[in-house]
């Protein structure tokens, strides 16, 4: 199973590191450390920058945040190396943090370094070799909604993060703040999502259903499978916008990338995750999946479905919005701005079919 390992790519043209200041603070840090690291990249890194830095002896993991404008409170890497060590001794499945660094001397941009989970990650595609019947697709489908759902379940305070978020009121502050988000990051080549907003402000829920502990970005390509047993999720990545708020908020942004096997040509192509395959839920399995085992009410969950596919055009839109000002040259978010519109044709469809 060692070839189906994750493994990342060249760097790309635009996001090379100082590897040389960049590897004398980690030997500061670590002082048994030898050799000069051989830098590449993983291939996600539409939003943060993944590094692995290959020593002769070890393999750590470098998160910055990526090149160009920036919304003001998005891209905070010592928060999210702080949350990454807070939740390691109750949620195991976390990567350990090993330094920080807030230095512009060494980097323009905060960045932390954690050591690798080793696995396989699935990504747009299971990686060839991992043939997987329908029953163990199944499984393993479960067994990534399941590391989710006890996720929701952890003590935050307990856990010293009960003053991660501010509580009561997120779906309220979440409606807002993607609204304002998007307005702020319009191009004039893409949709308004005006009527979108609207609808979302007009039917938002008295109340959140619970507060908990939530990731945000959870997704297929964000969780790490033991080689050896590839139905074992051993890590989840990207903690970036954890916080504590709303779980059907989550579960909602969740959806948004679940891409099932009889959805349209156009959000087809646009999947990054492996959720077409035979044996994996729909979108409708997975809420009501969620709600037996949680025993959160899901009957209504229009309103939570269109957040997360709204907040999904928001964050595709920011990133588009770098490369049309010419922010950042990824050759890979040129096309965001097509995104950005079907998101919002696929959201007006959502409204029109929904029930409330």
């Amino acid at each position: 199973m060692t070839q189906l390992i994750d493994q990342p790519g060249v760097v790309r043209k635009g996001e090379e590191l100082d590897i040389a200041k960049v590897d004398a603070f980690i030997k500061a840090h670590l002082p048994g450390l030898t050799g000069t690291p051989e830098v590449r990249q993983f291939p996600a890194g539409a939003s943060n920058l993944t590094y692995l830095l290959h020593y002769p002896d070890r393999d750590l993991i470098l998160r910055r945040p990526p090149f160009g404008h920036k919304a003001k409170s998005a891209h905070d890497m010592l928060r999210e190396a702080a949350i990454v060590s807070a939740l390691k001794p109750v949620y195991p499945y976390v990567p350990t943090v090993v330094a920080t660094c807030g230095d512009p001397a060494i980097m323009a941009a905060d960045f932390y370094i954690m050591e690798r989970i080793v696995g396989i990650i699935p990504r747009q595609d299971l990686p060839d070799g991992l043939n997987l019947s329908v029953e163990n697709t199944r499984q393993l489908c479960l067994n990534v909604i399941d590391r989710l759902i006890e996720l929701h379940q952890v003590d935050y305070r307990a856990a010293g993060l009960d003053r991660l978020g501010k509580g009561e009121g997120y779906v309220r502050r979440q409606i807002e703040g993607w609204s304002d988000r998007y307005r702020r990051a319009k191009t004039a080549d893409v949709g308004d999502f005006e009527a979108v907003m609207v609808w979302l402000r007009d039917r938002m829920p008295a109340g959140d259903v619970a507060t908990c502990l939530i990731h945000n970005d959870f997704r297929f390509d964000n969780v790490v499978l033991d080689p050896a047993n590839p139905f074992e999720v051993i890590g989840v990545l990207d903690w970036e916008m954890a916080t504590l708020g709303d779980p059907l908020m989550d579960l909602g942004n969740t959806l948004a990338y679940w891409v099932q096997a009889d959805d349209d040509d156009w959000f087809q192509r646009v999947r990054r995750q492996p959720t077409h395959l035979p044996g994996m839920l729909t979108r409708q399995e997975v809420i009501d999946y969620y709600g037996s085992k949680t025993g959160y009410r899901v009957d209504h969950f229009d309103f939570y479905a269109l957040y997360g596919l709204f907040r999904l055009a928001v964050i595709v839109q920011q990133i588009y919005y770098r490369y049309f000002h010419g922010q950042t040259q990824n050759p890979a978010f040129a096309h965001f701005g097509h995104i950005s519109r079907y998101l919002e044709q696929r959201c007006q469809r959502l409204i029109a079919a929904s029930r409330r």
